[in-house]
């Protein structure tokens, strides 16, 4: 089954999508679930968007949706707050079901998993997991997706906030295996009320300590050697970006092989 095909992709489109969803995960991150009344974002699977939220309208932020493409306009965005970030913080803390974003400007698109049957490594960072479960869902329409690994790094088990989003796709996807990184298997004694009142509602659903690889991403990943066969995706934060591209070369991968995203 082919993948869906957005009706546009025109940068200068602006969609007005509705709240229709906030759940804050842990005190700097939230998901924002909205849908498109009137048309469709025209963005393509590990693409990004530019959003304006009525809490800041002066300031566009760079976000990527979670989700594919859909025919009925659903959107998905995993923002984390950053210091000084007055939209970011605001987006987390204040956003409200019924708030309307604008949406424009689909940009990108080195992000892909493209037809050769080779199999990915895709490596996430923080929410740099967005672009890339929207790519992994949209190449599950496909006939053959190609065999993919996804490396998910956080700080602690606690910064792996889709762990059991993951989980459910690791379980339903055959040809996908999901990683799980930390770089401390302990989660630190200052607690997260956001996500303390998770473990009160519905108990623990991270991953099991014995299934997490300690270490940080650059590290884990290129501890497997050169990916002399593989297309390589990475996204996430700058200096991980940075770090996990240039281990990944010295350790031989091509770096025409590797496709990246920094945010």
């Amino acid at each position: 089954m082919p993948s869906a095909t957005p009706p546009s992709t025109d940068p200068a489109v602006t969609v007005t999508a509705t709240v229709v969803e906030h759940h804050r995960l842990r005190h700097d991150l939230a998901v924002i679930r909205l849908e498109c009344t009137e048309s469709m974002v025209p963005f393509h699977a590990g693409q990004y968007v530019d959003v304006t939220v009525p809490q800041r309208p002066d300031l566009p932020r760079r976000l990527s949706p979670a989700l594919p493409p859909s025919m009925d306009g659903k959107l998905e965005f995993h923002v984390r707050t950053v210091p000084g970030g007055w939209v970011s913080g605001a987006i987390v803390a204040d956003t409200r079901p019924g708030d309307e974003w604008a949406i424009s400007a689909p940009r990108g698109g080195d992000l892909h998993i493209d037809d050769s049957g080779r199999i990915a490594i895709m490596i996430a960072g923080g929410t740099g997991l967005a672009p890339l479960r929207s790519l992994i869902l949209d190449v599950a329409r496909r006939d053959n997706p190609p065999r993919a690994f996804l490396f998910v790094g956080g700080r602690t088990p606690r910064d792996l906030y889709a762990a059991d989003m993951l989980s459910l796709l690791d379980e339903a996807l055959p040809w996908l295996t999901v990683v799980p990184v930390v770089e401390y298997v302990e989660n630190p004694d200052v607690p997260d009320p956001w996500h303390q009142r998770i473990l009160t509602r519905i108990g623990d659903i991270g991953p099991d300590v014995d299934d997490l690889i300690e270490g940080s991403l650059d590290e884990v990943v290129s501890s497997y050697g050169a990916f002399g066969d593989h297309q390589v995706l990475v996204c996430g934060p700058a200096p991980m970006v940075t770090a996990t591209v240039q281990r990944l070369v010295d350790s031989g991968t091509p770096i025409e092989n590797i496709r990246y995203d920094p945010y």
